[in-house]
């Protein structure tokens, strides 16, 4: 299968790239002011059969307005931040009030993240600095931060009430609100190169405090090369991110862009690697690299979706308030074993109902649940059995929905939610 229209720099010449094998799925394509306000009952069907049971469990929302300048500024800062030195970006996110909510030591991590708590309520200083997000790299991180975050909570919003009209009730829009707010994250997916550079600072900051700035560089030759001791889980896994299911009510994510470098051989061998010399492309593989389990044909699918559009998943929680007529999305990212220099950047906010909400499935159906991906069962393996089966993103591990369903108060971060499942999944 060919790739769009367009060619891709790799190593200075220009080359026709193939995609990956892999089947894909266009998303239900819903523009926004069919969002904000449904012109028809059809439109209404239809978002419920993306997001429910015979759907994928997730839809796209194109058109949405002054949404593009803020993307385009903001995701390629999820690299920026990444790869600076370890104390500069401890001094930048504090700055901004953000935070890193994954482990940022380890050069061979195959993603950082960076988080903040977004309320509903909006400053009136973000209002003010919304059109202002052109300035120094990091001058409006904070705000544009904010400002894109509020848009994506608002379309979270619009469809929870969607949903609750055709559902009954409005369970779903009171969650979200009565939890006061979401969670933000910027998030960069690593490439190999993304590792050697790591690298690199870290010699860099080792040999300083040894020798005032006798670092050797980085070599040309050493940028097709990555360290042997990479675990299984890093980098050199065809997943950036594990198979997971999103705990809370939405998952609202912008469609991805992707960075490659732009070098010459020339440039490459004369000369250290110039972190500057990287450019945003369109997908190589011609998808999202988000993958979701489709339990009803029992196979993973790549996910395709308009460019700058939003992408809408349902979680957990969705599911079980619902009663079954939302399916969580069982889902992961590709990372692309042909384009191993190849990252990716992306932004998401996660729509979650109050820590202290309880839920009642005295009523879920559960013989139709999306949990109920294979005959009543689902879960992720483990590491060691995918390191055993060699094949990350097709190993699932299977559990019974029931005790998954009986998790019905949540806990308070989501590294006590993995405890709680893997432990379960120990005891089977």
């Amino acid at each position: 299968m060919e790739l769009p229209s367009g060619t891709y720099r790799e190593t200075g010449c220009t080359v026709e790239l193939r995609v990956e094998e892999a089947e894909t799925i266009d998303l239900y394509e819903l523009e926004y002011p069919d969002l904000c306000s449904p012109s028809s009952a059809s439109t209404v069907d239809s978002i419920m059969e993306a997001l429910g049971p015979s759907g994928p469990g997730l839809l796209a929302v194109t058109g949405v307005p002054n949404a593009s300048n803020l993307r385009s500024h903001l995701l390629p800062l999820a690299r920026s931040l990444a790869l600076l030195p370890r104390e500069t970006r401890k001094l930048f996110l504090k700055e901004h009030n953000l935070g890193g909510d994954v482990p940022l030591r380890n050069p061979d991590r195959s993603v950082s993240s960076f988080a903040m708590q977004l309320k509903y309520t909006k400053s009136p200083l973000v209002e003010k600095t919304v059109r202002e997000c052109r300035g120094t790299e990091f001058e409006n991180l904070g705000s544009c931060f904010q400002e894109l975050g509020f848009c994506m909570m608002e379309l979270g919003l619009c469809l929870a009430r969607i949903c609750d009209r055709a559902i009954g009730g409005n369970e779903l829009e009171m969650s979200l609100l009565d939890s006061c707010g979401a969670k933000g994250r910027l998030i960069h997916y690593h490439s190999h190169l993304d590792a050697l550079l790591l690298k690199q600072h870290e010699r860099s900051r080792a040999t300083s405090k040894e020798r005032a700035g006798n670092v050797k560089p980085l070599e040309g030759s050493e940028l097709n090369s990555i360290a042997p001791d990479v675990n299984p889980g890093g980098i050199h896994s065809n997943l950036w991110q594990q198979w997971h299911y999103d705990y809370g009510i939405f998952t609202v994510l912008t469609t991805p862009f992707f960075i490659q470098p732009s070098y010459s051989e020339a440039s490459k061998r004369e000369n250290s690697f110039p972190s500057s010399c990287f450019d945003e492309c369109q997908s190589p593989t011609g998808h999202t690299c988000l993958q979701v389990y489709n339990p009803n044909r029992k196979r993973a699918i790549m996910v395709k979706a308009p460019p700058e559009s939003f992408i809408i998943q349902v979680g957990e929680a969705a599911d079980i308030i619902s009663k079954g007529k939302l399916r969580a999305t069982l889902h992961s990212v590709h990372r692309p074993s042909k384009f191993e220099n190849l990252s990716r950047e992306t932004f998401v906010v996660f729509l979650q109902p109050a820590w202290t909400k309880t839920f009642s499935i005295s009523d879920y159906p559960l013989g139709n649940s999306s949990f109920n991906g294979f005959h009543g069962q689902c879960l992720v393996a483990s590491d060691e059995e995918q390191r055993q089966s060699g094949q990350d993103n097709d190993n699932l591990n299977y559990v019974d929905s029931s005790v998954v369903l009986k998790v019905i108060r949540f806990v308070p971060n989501t590294e006590q939610k993995t405890v709680l499942y893997f432990q379960y999944v120990k005891l089977n």
